[in-house]
């Protein structure tokens, strides 16, 4: 049992008493569920492949000690070094999604940056850097008569689409705009300019259906018949109806042996199959938890920025989780997006780490006040 003395003032200690310990515990349980998950999805998948048995579960365990590290150091820190980490963060990113148009292409998009055995995926950093830096501006756009933060925001929104759609990264591009408008609609945005959005958004998507091919793919393949389901699709479904309530048993699920994403984007159909309709609910329940938590803590400040920083965050968490579970139940098109602290990806698993370190930190509680009022 950890014990802190109150008047302690070490950084450890204030972040103990200061932190939402239900946030903490609610994640820890997702993460601790990711890693049993893998133990069961990844082998099958490493062995059709012809790498070894624990290739996959090597890497995600060499990945999970550091996400839980930068979670865990970022929620002990301000609120002045989370925007300065978010900034930072925001334009490495950028530069790195910028140098993986010239890396290697993988399904016909040039989404990573080969180091050594291990890739990057720099779009997954961009993410949580950008709704914290957007947050920021909107904040800065109220705070300041003269303070362009408004356009700012609407500058670097378009800068990052734009790299997202040219790797292309539809899926991404959809969670970014979806959250971005989010937190513009929070800032204080008219209903006529939300209504003219979401057109915009009705025609961008088909803009995106006519322009890329695996768009139209995905769609049609949403679209059609039983008969004529992807294969990922068709098995993902059979591994719901074996799994039933109570699932096969742990390891005894047999659809992981054929869905070739079985560990990244189809994971929940193995958690399905193996634990059954309890363990979904359990996770959907998680998720669910954490965004609304956020909301609710967030919604009781009065600073603008910890609002919309929080509420961004807690969004793009839960929608990129809604998209995941979706897909694989076959509710939309695939998006190929993995599920936040249980897909295998060690990209993934940073960069959710990432964002939900800087949930903590924000959502703590309101020790040192004049930090949400200092010059920036």
């Amino acid at each position: 049992m950890i014990a802190f003395s109150r008047n302690s003032k070490s950084l450890i200690a204030n972040w103990w008493w200061t932190v939402d310990k239900a946030l903490l515990i609610m994640i820890g349980l997702i993460i601790i569920i990711g890693a049993f998950l893998n133990f069961s999805a990844s082998p099958a998948v490493a062995n059709r492949i012809g790498v070894g048995s624990f290739h996959f579960i090597k890497r995600q365990f060499f990945f999970l000690p550091l996400a839980v590290g930068i979670m865990l150091f970022l929620s002990m820190q301000s609120l002045k070094t989370i925007r300065r980490t978010a900034v930072i963060g925001y334009v490495l990113t950028v530069v790195l999604m910028i140098l993986a148009l010239w890396g290697p292409e993988v399904k016909g998009a040039h989404r990573w940056i080969a180091l050594g055995s291990f890739s990057l995926q720099p779009s997954e950093f961009v993410k949580p850097t950008f709704v914290v830096v957007a947050a920021w501006l909107f904040e800065g756009q109220k705070r300041y008569r003269d303070f362009p933060g408004d356009a700012l925001s609407i500058v670097l929104f378009a800068f990052t689409l734009f790299l997202l759609l040219l790797q292309p990264d539809v899926g991404m591009s959809v969670v970014v705009t979806l959250v971005w408008a989010f937190q513009f609609f929070l800032s204080g945005l008219s209903l006529w300019i939300v209504g003219g959005m979401a057109l915009a958004g009705v025609l961008a998507l088909g803009g995106a259906y006519l322009v890329f091919p695996h768009v139209q793919a995905r769609f049609q393949q949403f679209l059609a018949s039983e008969n004529n389901l992807s294969y990922q699709v068709k098995k993902a479904m059979e591994a719901f109806e074996n799994g039933n309530v109570f699932g096969v048993g742990p390891g005894e699920g047999v659809v992981k042996m054929h869905i070739p994403d079985a560990h990244t984007d189809f994971i929940f159909a193995v958690a399905a199959e193996e634990y059954g309709m309890l363990l979904c609910l359990l996770i959907i329940g998680l998720y669910a938890a954490i965004v609304i938590r956020t909301l609710m803590i967030s919604c009781k400040d009065n600073n603008l920025f910890i609002i919309l920083a929080a509420s961004g965050l807690a969004a793009s968490f839960g929608l990129q989780s809604i998209i995941n579970m979706a897909s694989t139940l076959h509710l939309m098109p695939t998006k190929g997006m993995t599920l936040p602290f249980i897909s295998y990806g060690g990209s993934s698993l940073l960069g959710i780490a990432l964002g939900m370190g800087m949930l903590l930190a924000i959502t703590r509680k309101n020790v040192h006040a004049e930090e949400k009022d200092e010059t920036y």
